[in-house]
C-alpha cells in the first residue's frame, strides 16, 4: 500500500540532492556529470508515474513488486548520493582551513569507485524504468504545497458526542462505598478497538465528582504483557513523584505500600491484553493497602479480561447510534453551523457515516480528513471508495483509517508510517519525532525563509488534526501525543518491510528492513539478534526500553560497524561504559541518543568527526566527567541535550555551533555558571537549564539571543535571577517555564519578550512568589497560563480581563488564589471570566463565552 507513496517522496529527495551545490562540484572536478544526468533523467520518467501506481498496485500483485524491486534502488541511490554529498562538504570545509591536497592515484581511485557505482545504480534504475511500460502507468503531478486549514485534535467533553448515560452509571458505580466486599473493586468496560472505551475513561477520570471523591487518581497504559514491577514503579512516581527505576523488587513493593496505605484510589488501566491470570493477582495484592472504596477500571477489548480480573461491574460498550455517530461527523468535517451552507454534502457525509458502522473512531477520522473541503467529488471518492468492498476481518484495520492514509499528502505518508518503530501507547514527543524526522530526510521546506523543523511542527499539528494524533498536551509548537491502537497497526501496516520490531532471536527480518526497534527484547543469554548482524543496510537503531542494557555493548562492538549507513543510533539506558573510536567513521549518522547511560565517563574525541551529526541528546549522563573539546567541529549540531560533571561548560566548543537551535542542560550538579559568550549561539531558538542546584546567575548574554524563542529554567535551587533594568526583553519569546526557584518573587523585564510573542507562561514550585509581573498586561498574545506551587501569590492583577487571547488558565497548590477564582463566588472570577477553559487543583471549568 505504501511503498508508492515512500518512493515519490525518496524520488523527490534524490532529485534534490543531484541538484545541490555539492553535487555540482562533484559533477565537474570527477567527470560524472554525463552519468549523473542520465540517472536524473530516468528517475524524473519513474517519479512522475508514481502517483498513478498508487491507485493500480493495490489491484496489481506484479505492480507491487514492480514498485518493491524499485523501492530497494531508490534506497541505494539515496546513500551513494548522501555519501558523495558529504564528502563533497568534509571536502569544503578541508579545502577553507588547511588547502586540499590528494594524490593523483587517490583522484583516480576514487573516480573509478564512484563512476562504478554510478552506472551500477543507473542500470538497475534504467532496467526497472523499461519494465514501467507493461503497467499503462500515466503521468500525475501533485502541489507540493500544504493548503489545509487545520483543526484541533482536543475537543472540550462538551463536545464530546453521546455516552451521556455511560457516564453517569460508571460514575455512580464508582462513587459507592458499600455493596462490595472487598476494598478494592475492578469495573471494566469492554468493547471492540476504536468504540470508544479510552474517550469513555477519561471524562470519567476528569468528571468533577470523581475528582472530589477520590484524593488518589493514576492513569496508566498497559502493555501487550503485564509487567508488575514496572506499572508498580509507574504508580509510585505518579502518586508521590517518587522515582524508583533504580529500585529492587522489594523496594519498589516498600515504596508502593506507603505511595497506596490508607488511601482512597481511583486506578485506570487503560486497554489491557495480557490473559495471565497469575500477574494480575499480583498487582491486586499490592494494591489491596488502599482505603475502601478503592475502585480500579480498566479497558479491554476481551471479555475474558474482564472477567479474569474479577469485575463486578463489567460494561459493554455498544457501537455509538448512528444520530450521534453523524453529530460527531458534523463536528470534525464543519467549522461551527457551517454544515448548514453545504446540503449536497451533509446527505453525502450521511452515507459516508453508515459505513463506519458505529464506530467513533472512524467517524472522527474520516470526518477530520474531510475538513474545509468544499468539493463535492472528493466527498464522493471517500463515501464510494473499492476499500468499503474489502472482505473485513475483526482485526484489520477499519476501512476509514486506510481511507484516512490514502488521502495524506505524499510527505506525510512515510513521517506517519516511521511512527511505527515506537511502542504501542507510547507519549511521543514532537520535539524527539521531528528530529528523527529530519535525520532519515523526511523533512521537505516549504519555504526557504523557514528552519526545517517548522516545517516538521506544521506536519505534526496536520497529523493531529486529521486524527492519526491524538494531543495528550500542547503548548505553542511543543506537541506530546499518543497513537490510537489501530491508528499504529495502520502505521505497521504501511511501513510493510521498511520497520521491524524485534522482540527475541527467532524473530525474522528481511534484507529489505532499514528501521529496527529492539523492544522489550529479553535473551537467555549476553546476545544479541543473530538476522540483525547480517544485515548492512539498517537507518534505525531503536532500543526505548528496558531490558536492552544487557547486550548494548555487543550491539555497538560487532554491529554498528556493518551499519554504514546508518542515521538514527538511540541506546537510551543501555548502561553502556565506553563507545569505540570507530563511531567517527559513521559519516552518514544525524541522530544519537545515549540518554540515562550512567557509567558513561568520557566520549571518544571521534564522535566529533560525525559531519552530519544533527542531533546528539546526553542528558542523564550522570558519570560523564567532561564534554570533547572538539565539540565545536560538529558542524551540522542543531540540537543538543547533556548533563556533565564540570563546573563551567567550555565556552569554545559550545560557541562554535553555529546551527545550534536547541540547547538543554539538565542535571549538572556541578555547574556553577553557564559560559559567557552564550550570545554567540544566534540561531538558538530553545534554551533549557534544570536540576543545576550550584548554578547561582545566568550570562548577561542570554538576553542577546535574538532567535530565543523557548525558555524552561526549573528546580535550580541556587539561582538569583537578576534583573538587567538596562537591558530590553528578549524579541522573539513564545514560551516561558520558570520553577523550582525558592527565591524567586517575580518576574524580572527582561523575560517578557515581545509583547505580541509571547503564548505560553507556566511559573511553578516558587514559594516566594507573590506577584504576577506589571508587565502582563502587555503580553497581547497570551494564550495559556498555568501557576502551580507559588502559596504566596494571593490574587491576580485586574489586567487578566484584558487578555482577550488568553484561553486556558491552570492554579493548583495556591490556596487563597484558588479561592479567589471560584466560579461565580471568587473575588478573581470577574477577572478570569472571558476565558474558555480553567483549571483549579484538577477541576476543570469550561466558561459559557465559546
Amino acid at each position: 500500500m505504501a511503498a508508492e507513496s515512500f518512493l515519490f517522496n525518496i524520488a523527490n529527495s534524490i532529485l534534490g540532492k543531484l541538484g545541490s551545490h555539492a553535487l555540482q562540484e562533484f559533477y565537474l572536478i570527477w567527470g560524472v556529470k554525463n552519468e549523473l544526468n542520465k540517472l536524473k533523467k530516468t528517475l524524473l520518467t519513474i517519479r512522475d508515474v508514481l502517483l498513478d501506481a498508487e491507485e493500480q498496485q493495490i489491484k496489481n500483485h506484479e505492480l507491487t513488486n514492480w514498485l518493491e524491486e524499485l523501492k530497494d534502488v531508490l534506497y541505494d541511490a539515496d546513500d551513494f548520493l548522501d555519501e558523495i554529498q558529504t564528502y563533497g562538504q568534509q571536502r569544503q570545509r578541508f579545502k577553507s582551513k588547511v588547502g586540499f591536497l590528494l594524490s593523483p592515484f587517490k583522484i583516480l581511485l576514487f573516480r573509478y569507485k564512484m563512476s562504478y557505482k554510478i552506472k551500477e545504480i543507473r542500470g538497475r534504475l534504467d532496467s526497472i524504468a523499461a519494465d514501467k511500460a507493461k503497467f499503462h502507468l500515466s503521468e500525475k503531478t501533485i502541489a507540493l504545497e500544504m493548503k489545509r486549514d487545520l483543526t484541533y485534535s482536543f475537543i472540550l467533553p462538551s463536545d464530546v458526542v453521546g455516552r451521556r448515560n455511560e457516564i453517569e452509571e460508571i460514575v455512580e458505580v464508582l462513587m459507592q462505598e458499600n455493596g462490595f466486599d472487598e476494598c478494592l473493586s475492578v469495573v471494566s468496560i469492554v468493547g471492540i478497538g476504536g468504540v470508544g472505551k479510552t474517550t469513555l475513561a477519561k471524562l470519567v477520570y476528569r468528571d468533577e465528582r470523581v475528582v472530589k471523591h477520590f484524593p488518589l487518581r493514576i492513569w496508566l497504559c498497559a502493555s501487550q504483557d503485564i509487567d508488575v514491577i514496572k506499572l508498580a514503579r509507574n504508580i509510585v512516581n505518579l502518586a508521590s513523584g517518587v522515582s524508583c527505576d533504580n529500585f529492587n523488587v522489594e523496594q519498589v513493593h516498600s515504596s508502593l505500600q506507603d505511595a497506596l496505605r490508607a488511601k482512597r484510589f481511583l486506578l485506570i488501566i487503560d486497554d489491557v491484553w495480557s490473559r495471565d491470570r497469575s500477574k494480575w493477582l499480583e498487582l491486586r495484592s499490592l494494591l489491596m493497602i488502599g482505603a475502601r472504596g478503592s475502585k480500579v477500571v480498566v479497558t479491554t477489548r476481551s471479555d475474558y479480561i474482564a472477567s479474569m480480573m474479577e469485575s463486578v461491574v463489567t460494561y459493554s460498550l455498544k457501537e455509538l447510534p448512528h444520530e450521534d455517530c453523524f453529530s460527531l461527523f458534523l463536528k470534525w468535517a464543519f467549522r461551527n453551523g457551517q454544515e448548514r451552507h453545504f446540503p449536497n454534502l451533509t446527505k453525502i457525509g450521511e452515507d459516508i457515516v453508515k459505513k463506519c458502522k458505529g464506530v467513533p473512531l472512524a467517524v472522527k477520522t474520516l470526518g477530520s480528513m474531510l475538513y474545509a473541503i468544499t468539493d463535492e467529488r472528493e466527498w464522493l471518492k471517500v463515501r464510494d471508495d473499492e476499500i468499503w468492498k474489502l472482505k473485513q476481518a475483526n482485526d484489520d484495520i477499519l476501512p476509514a483509517l486506510r481511507l484516512s492514509y490514502n488521502q495524506l499528502p505524499y510527505y506525510l505518508k512515510q513521517c506517519f508510517a516511521y511512527c511505527s518503530i515506537f511502542p504501542k501507547g507510547q507519549e511521543i514527543a514532537s520535539i524527539m519525532l521531528i528530529q528523527l524526522w529530519l535525520a532519515q530526510g523526511l523533512i521537505h521546506s516549504s519555504n526557504e525563509s523557514q528552519e526545517l523543523e517548522d516545517d516538521g511542527v506544521r506536519y505534526v499539528k496536520e497529523l493531529c488534526s486529521r486524527s492519526l494524533f491524538e494531543e495528550v498536551e500542547a503548548y505553542d509548537s511543543f506537541i506530546t501525543f499518543k497513537m490510537h491502537d489501530l491508528v499504529h497497526d495502520l502505521a505497521v501496516l504501511v511501513a510493510q518491510t521498511d520497520c521491524c520490531v524485534i522482540k527475541n532471536n527467532t524473530d525474522s527480518i528481511t534484507e529489505k528492513v532499514r528501521h529496527v526497534t529492539l523492544f522489550s527484547y529479553s535473551p537467555a543469554e549476553k546476545s544479541i539478534p543473530e538476522i540483525l548482524c547480517k544485515q548492512n543496510r539498517i537507518r534505525t537503531v531503536f532500543a526505548p526500553s528496558e531490558g536492552f542494557e544487557r547486550y548494548a555493548a555487543l550491539l555497538v562492538g560487532k554491529c554498528i560497524s556493518r551499519f554504514k549507513y546508518l542515521r538514527v543510533l538511540d541506546l537510551r539506558h543501555s548502561r553502556l561504559e565506553t563507545l569505540p573510536d570507530s563511531i567517527g567513521n559513521m559519516k552518514h549518522l544525524r541522530y544519537i541518543d545515549f540518554s540515562g547511560n550512567n557509567n558513561i565517563q568520557i566520549l571518544p574525541t571521534n564522535i566529533c568527526k560525525l559531519p552530519n551529526l544533527q542531533t546528539l541528546r546526553l542528558v542523564l549522563c550522570t558519570k560523564l566527567q567532561k564534554l570533547p573539546r572538539e565539540l565545536g567541529n560538529l558542524v551540522s549540531l542543531r540540537h543538543l541535550y547533556l548533563t556533565t560533571k564540570e563546573q563551567n561548560l567550555p565556552e569554545k566548543a559550545l560557541g562554535s555551533l553555529a546551527l545550534l537551535q536547541s540547547l538543554s542542560i539538565f542535571g549538572c550538579e556541578n555547574l556553577v555558571s553557564l559560559f559567557e559568550g552564550i550570545q554567540k549561539l544566534t540561531k538558538l531558538r530553545t534554551l533549557v537549564i534544570g536540576d543545576c542546584p550550584r548554578l547561582t546567575s545566568l550570562p548577561r548574554g542570554i538576553v542577546l539571543l535574538s532567535a530565543l524563542e523557548s525558555f524552561m529554567i526549573v528546580n535550580c535551587e541556587a539561582l538569583m535571577l537578576s534583573d538587567w533594568q538596562d537591558i530590553q526583553g528578549l524579541k522573539r519569546m513564545r514560551s516561558l517555564v520558570i520553577g523550582g526557584l525558592p527565591h524567586l518573587v517575580d518576574l524580572p523585564e527582561w523575560l517578557k519578550g515581545d509583547s505580541n510573542s509571547l503564548k505560553f507562561i507556566r511559573i511553578s514550585t516558587c514559594p516566594s512568589f507573590v506577584a504576577l509581573p506589571a508587565w502582563l498586561e502587555n503580553v497581547t498574545a497570551l494564550e495559556k497560563l498555568e501557576i502551580t506551587g507559588c502559596p504566596k501569590l494571593s490574587s491576580l492583577p485586574d489586567c487578566m480581563s484584558s487578555l482577550t487571547t488568553l484561553r486556558m488558565l491552570k492554579i493548583q497548590k495556591c490556596p487563597g488564589l484558588t479561592r479567589r477564582c471560584e466560579k461565580d463566588t471568587g473575588e478573581d472570577w470577574s477577572k478570569i471570566a472571558h476565558i474558555q477553559e480553567i483549571h483549579l487543583n484538577d477541576i476543570r471549568i469550561y466558561s459559557e463565552v465559546r
